[in-house]
């Protein structure tokens, strides 16, 4: 069990570094780090096409339609939007959001399929979720008493970044909900092979991404050096640090945990990757956290692990 936890533990320190790139890459455009990492993503992909290729052979047109809408949401659009939130937000509100994921997804598939996989009980629910809102409010009222100490911040680009957090959940509320129904419905398939197809897939989409930012930014005469930006061998180490350590081994070590836990252990674990991420901003803030976020990332904690606890109850 232990080993199980320090996979847990190993992946959520790695998933915690995607929250840290807009963070030190503050002068690139989102979109621009976006490309950057999955390009890198697609390119790892490659090797391990080669390894998969019977299985990715079997896919029919369908599959590779259905792989690009997965990779255009979950990754691209989901990346966009969390960059940029990070990047007018900080790193605390953005991170406390995504860290509601479990939840959130949960509540969805209980809307959504509850007949199909059991309902939850939202009598049980309600407690965790009034946690989780509490938790939230308490790290959102902490960052705009220090917006409003602060005569140079803009209000509005903190809201503009909530608003962007906001669409990050709901990007990846749908995108794991749409690769279960996926999966279920080709029960024979390989979960392994149908992950490499999506990091395939996203690659064209990357490529196609950094020549219509690099054409737009040119035309515009942006002033911005592309293709790498100003640090070219900063912004190269990162992009392939994330892909390989996020996108890849974070997964796998994710996967390890997975095999040796009770799935409802490992739900509980997925707070690792809101806790690292958290506290990687705090450290490149060069500070400590306020007691209230103190107190508002422990009732997130709470709720989360409190939610992913609750069992569905069959309908009838």
């Amino acid at each position: 069990m232990w080993i199980g936890v320090g996979y847990a533990l190993g992946a959520g320190l790695m998933w915690g570094l995607v929250f840290v790139g807009p963070l030190l890459l503050a002068e690139y455009p989102p979109a621009l780090q976006v490309v950057g990492r999955y390009l890198a993503f697609g390119l790892i992909a490659l090797p391990l096409a080669w390894m998969d290729r019977r299985g990715l052979a079997r896919l029919t047109r369908a599959d590779w339609i259905d792989a690009l809408k997965l990779a255009a949401i979950g990754n691209l659009l989901y990346y966009l939007f969390l960059s940029s939130a990070i990047q007018r937000a900080g790193g605390p509100l953005p991170t406390m959001m995504i860290g509601t994921l479990p939840v959130v997804i949960a509540i969805v598939s209980n809307l959504r399929d509850g007949d199909r996989d059991g309902r939850l009980p939202w009598a049980r629910l309600a407690l965790p979720l009034l946690m989780i809102a509490a938790g939230i409010a308490c790290v959102n009222q902490v960052e705009l008493s220090a917006l409003r100490a602060d005569a140079e911040a803009d209000l509005w680009r903190y809201i503009v970044g909530g608003t962007l957090a906001l669409g990050a959940v709901v990007c990846w509320t749908w995108y794991p909900i749409r690769n279960a129904d996926w999966l279920r419905s080709h029960p024979g398939r390989s979960p392994r092979v149908w992950a490499t197809a999506q990091g395939l897939a996203t690659l064209p989409l990357a490529l196609m991404g950094y020549a219509l930012l690099w054409g737009g930014m040119t035309l515009s005469d942006s002033g911005f050096p592309m293709p790498l930006g100003p640090r070219p061998g900063f912004f190269l180490s990162l992009m392939l640090a994330i892909a390989l350590l996020a996108s890849w081994l974070g997964t796998l070590c994710w996967n390890q945990a997975s095999q040796r836990l009770p799935t409802a252990m490992v739900g509980q674990l997925i707070v690792f990757e809101t806790l690292a991420a958290l506290s990687y901003a705090f450290i490149l803030r060069g500070v400590w956290p306020a007691p209230l976020t103190l107190v508002g990332i422990a009732l997130l904690v709470v709720g989360v692990v409190t939610a992913v606890r609750v069992r569905p109850q069959c309908s009838g």
